[in-house]
């Protein structure tokens, strides 16, 4: 496996990684990979590797896992990744209790940290970052490149279309959806529908930014 993100992110997925192998040893992580070149060659005795070229450099199969937090970036991080031999792993925190009659759906590269937890009827697309200690209630849907951190807990039947970004401990109640690439900052309660490209905060939250607005 490979890790794109040589940042702090990535060290809490190797974290992850090694949580999994303690359990089911399951990866072999041969390196870190980031456009920016870190300040050390080593992190947490794992390589530098080199860039999204020298991944997509590849001619064997490989298992990817792109550790990088924002939604907008993770999935153009993604887009520039060609190389056939490239796959994306899902990551789940051992302790995650996920049976097959809770009748979840996890797409390929999402990672589900510790403490973590989802109930029942749940879809969850590709890519999704789900941090420490997030909820996710019944029938719920997040689309691809949804990324909830610390703490963010989203209500039953609610819906995040694709590239969400929940700050921590931030909440979108039961029923409400939330628009594609919105930002719902750190805290803020979602009681009510959210557009799409836009910025909201507090309690409950309310728009103070609209992509190309002068709001």
């Amino acid at each position: 496996m490979a890790i794109f993100g040589a940042g702090g992110l990535g060290r809490e997925i190797l974290m992850l990684v090694h949580q999994i192998n303690e359990v089911s040893p399951t990866w072999d992580v041969v390196g870190f990979y980031d456009d920016k070149h870190p300040t050390t060659d080593s992190i947490n005795g794992v390589p530098y590797r080199g860039t999204v070229q020298d991944l997509n450099t590849t001619t064997e199969p490989l298992h990817v896992v792109v550790a990088v937090g924002s939604s907008h970036s993770r999935a153009a991080v993604v887009a520039r990744l060609t190389a056939p031999h490239l796959t994306y792993a899902t990551l789940i925190h051992p302790d995650v209790r996920l049976q097959p009659y809770q009748q979840v759906q996890i797409g390929a590269g999402s990672i589900i940290t510790q403490g973590c937890i989802l109930t029942t009827d749940i879809q969850l697309g590709r890519h999704v970052l789900m941090n420490l200690g997030c909820t996710i209630g019944h029938d719920a849907v997040l689309e691809d490149f949804c990324s909830l951190m610390p703490h963010a807990n989203v209500g039953g039947e609610a819906y995040l279309e694709t590239g969400v970004y929940l700050g921590t401990n931030a909440t979108v109640l039961n029923q409400v959806r939330v628009g594609a690439q919105t930002i719902l900052g750190a805290g803020g309660v979602a009681v009510r529908n959210l557009p799409a490209n836009c910025t909201a905060v507090g309690v409950p939250a309310s728009v103070i930014k609209v992509v190309g607005s002068s709001l």
